[in-house]
């Protein structure tokens, strides 16, 4: 009888547990599925490299790589390459001011009419640097970089080596605070701006209404190169939600991309004069990937 009651005490605490102490999805938060990779997804991209190449610069660190199926976003599957490798991102960092702008637009502190929409359109799709340093200054940078490094996004993280960064306007003016692992003024790591790119399609980025803003945004980009000049050669129907970066031997970009009802995140920081050749063909790559892993 005793033995028959601490059985079913056992077998009621473990329900308990369960229930209650493992969290759900959506209550461990965006993060979690960055601790691990999809073993198949991991091995294709690391084929990837040798095929193309890069393998050598992947080990050198002047490549980092982040790639993710979204195509069901509960159950995203991560392929990575240096994902932590924070480098100089150039333009690439711009979509933390439009994070920073919508919730400025949020809170009524900025307003989202006719003019700020022009400019927010023309800092992403045409990379305007006057747009973007004006858009700055009316968010703050100081309030950007506490946003970037709050607890709700994590997207400046010294744990994992930083990430997005905007220490300084896109203008000749200087910086005015560099990030603080690598003193970099516009940095990123592929992670954290897959981390961004995850959110803004799950609508955790500001509220879910203007996450869809901000990603109808960074649709039909006007700089047609790295990862748009390459889907474009083979999925001309392709839709990509994008922000690229370009500065000296400093390659990369970044974007959502959606075909033949497959969706995945696609980021890439190179270091390299062939920097935009090399993710030109990257991107068709990890497209093949995606495809022949659903």
């Amino acid at each position: 009888m005793i033995m028959n009651k601490i059985v079913t005490w056992i077998r009621v605490s473990a329900i308990f547990f369960l229930i209650f102490a493992v969290p759900t999805f959506a209550e461990r938060g965006p993060a979690d599925w960055t601790q691990s990779c999809d073993p198949a997804l991991q091995k294709g991209l690391e084929r990837c490299l040798i095929t193309l190449k890069l393998n050598q610069a992947a080990r050198h660190k002047d490549l980092s790589i982040v790639l993710v199926d979204i195509t069901n976003p509960s159950w995203p599957r991560m392929a990575y390459i240096n994902p932590n490798e924070m480098m100089y991102a150039a333009s690439l960092p711009k979509i933390a001011i439009l994070l920073g702008a919508f919730e400025r637009i949020a809170t009524g502190e900025m307003t989202l009419d006719d003019e700020t929409q022009a400019k927010l359109t023309l800092m992403i799709r045409n990379s305007s640097n006057q747009a973007a340093t004006e858009i700055l200054n009316q968010v703050g940078k100081s309030y950007l970089a506490d946003l970037l490094q709050s607890p709700r996004y994590r997207l400046y993280d010294p744990e994992r080596n930083g990430g997005l960064w905007v220490g300084k306007a896109y203008s000749k003016s200087g910086a005015w605070k560099r990030d603080p692992l690598h003193n970099l003024s516009h940095g990123a790591t592929a992670l954290q701006v897959a981390r961004f790119y995850y959110m803004l399609q799950t609508g955790q980025l500001v509220s879910p209404e203007y996450s869809k803003q901000m990603k109808s945004i960074l649709a039909d980009p006007a700089i047609k190169h790295k990862f748009v000049k390459g889907l474009e050669s083979k999925y001309p129907d392709h839709r990509i939600y994008r922000k690229s970066g370009t500065w000296g031997q400093f390659h990369s970009d970044s974007a959502i991309i959606e075909h033949d009802g497959r969706r995945y995140i696609a980021v890439a920081l190179a270091k390299s004069p062939l920097g935009g050749k090399w993710l030109s063909e990257l991107i068709v790559a990890m497209d093949d990937l995606i495809t022949r892993s659903n």
